[in-house]
């Protein structure tokens, strides 16, 4: 049994059963009304005070002890009232309390029910064989089974709100660590997109410095710039809000790409209407999908497809680079799981090039209709 001892307060602070205890435990002060009538002697008086300081030890322990052996204390509650019921009758209350916790120590219910109908007939039996008044036998045996039987109901209600909180805890605890993965996707993906475009501007300046200084420093600004748009990014990236809209992000990348030496061709439809979850998803898939291709592509030309197909919306990125089969790398992995998680699909082949297809269902059909942003 663990000892350990939770502060007094602890008890009126719990929030299963708040002031009931030491409400409850008013009432075994009825264990020494036959010692006051009868003014037994100062022996018995010892007996009594001895048997009620067990009590109590027994009574407290199940609410201060951090892990009380709940069968234990009961046991004991019981031995009591076999003990003193020959000589005092108010040791029913003792019965009283032993059937009133057992369904509390039981982990089912019928185990619970087995419990309280085991004290009621303890206590009847030792009633029936040292033949006490009826008046005894009913508080002693019938009058538990009545307290017992009640407290069934609310210790399966006890048990199932347990499991409700630990459930609920169970959920919280998947929430952070969803969050936490949602955040380290999402700056994963803003940043490894916006250090790789600051780099290349920087790079680009300092070759221009000498022979174009005025081209070099727009870059110095546009990179000025860019940081500046990073820190907001990942601040909303925290926040959950990250994106300015499929349109904006696919007009940055062809930016980005151009400057980078490649030619770009962008057909989109513009009369794509996406719900805001599929349109970020998109819009972070864009981003990722580009910052690969400056990295690692080596490639010349980049052609970015945006469609709608039979409801679904079809995002198709493809560069005629260095095709590479490496297994997955954390960009493309969260890229897949978002996607995913909106019952869409995300295929990669890397023959002639890479060429990405991402496929999301569209809860609305929007109009058909082409465009092209230059």
């Amino acid at each position: 049994m663990d000892l350990t001892l939770r502060p007094l307060k602890s008890i009126v602070k719990d929030r299963e059963h708040g002031w009931g205890p030491l409400v409850w435990f008013a009432y075994s002060g009825f264990f020494f009304i036959q010692p006051v009538l009868d003014h037994v002697s100062l022996r018995m008086w010892l007996l009594d005070i001895v048997g009620y300081f067990v009590f109590c030890v027994l009574y407290f322990g199940l609410f201060l002890l951090e892990r009380p052996k709940g069968l234990l204390h009961v046991g004991g509650m019981l031995v009591l009232g076999m003990l003193f019921l020959p000589v005092n009758g108010g040791a029913a209350g003792y019965f009283i309390f032993a059937a009133a916790f057992v369904p509390f120590s039981m982990k089912t219910q019928k185990s619970a029910i087995a419990g309280v109908l085991c004290v009621s007939a303890t206590a009847a039996l030792e009633s029936w064989a040292l033949r006490l008044n009826p008046w005894t036998l009913f508080w002693a045996a019938f009058f538990p089974l009545t307290v017992g039987g009640g407290n069934v109901f609310f210790a399966e209600r006890n048990r199932m709100n347990a499991k409700l909180r630990k459930a609920n805890d169970e959920i919280e605890h998947l929430a952070k660590v969803a969050e936490r993965e949602r955040i380290a996707r999402d700056l994963h993906d803003v940043l490894g997109h916006t250090l790789s475009v600051i780099t290349l501007k920087s790079e680009l300046a300092g070759k221009l410095i000498d022979r174009d200084p005025l081209r070099a420093g727009k870059e110095i600004r546009e990179v000025e710039q860019i940081s500046r748009q990073a820190l907001s990014d990942v601040r909303d990236a925290i926040r959950g809000y990250r994106t300015q809209g499929l349109a904006a992000e696919l007009a940055q990348a062809k930016a980005t790409l151009e400057t980078a030496g490649l030619t770009v061709q962008c057909d989109a439809a513009t009369t794509v209407k996406l719900p805001a979850m599929q349109e970020s998803v998109l819009s972070l898939a864009v981003r990722e999908a580009v910052t690969n291709v400056v990295r690692h592509a080596q490639a010349r030309t980049c052609r970015m497809r945006l469609d709608q197909q039979n409801g679904s919306c079809l995002l198709e990125i493809q560069d005629d680079g260095r095709g590479t089969s490496n297994g997955e790398g954390n960009g493309l992995r969260g890229m897949r799981e978002r996607v995913e998680m909106l019952g869409g699909t995300l295929s990669r082949s890397t023959e002639s090039g890479t060429t990405l297809t991402i496929t999301l269902p569209l809860k609305e059909v929007a109009p058909q209709g082409e465009g092209k942003l230059n």
